[in-house]
């Protein structure tokens, strides 16, 4: 069953975030994943969630995600985004 990684980020430091949007797409792909939403702004349609940027990544499955999520040569990348970033991010199934 696929998996989605979906992240909704505000981005505090711009300059410093940049290594991590070069360098993460490797990771992703390493892992059977591929961006559905890259970083986009959001347009609330219901509700009040005020989401700044999203992006959702597709998985092949639940371990992909989390090899991905766990991959220690990633972690570098994921501290510049916690760094640089203040981030929410949730795994869902998708439906098959």
């Amino acid at each position: 069953m696929k998996a989605y990684l979906v992240l909704d980020f505000a981005v505090h430091n711009l300059r410093g975030f940049l290594p991590y949007v070069s360098a993460i797409p490797a990771f992703i792909e390493k892992h059977g994943g591929r961006y559905i939403v890259r970083g986009v702004e959001p347009t609330v349609i219901e509700g009040n969630w005020s989401p700044q940027r999203l992006v959702i990544l597709e998985f092949p499955s639940q371990d992909n995600a989390r090899a991905f999520l766990d991959d220690p040569e990633a972690q570098g990348l994921f501290a510049v985004r916690h760094g640089t970033t203040d981030s929410k991010l949730i795994l869902v199934d998708g439906c098959d």
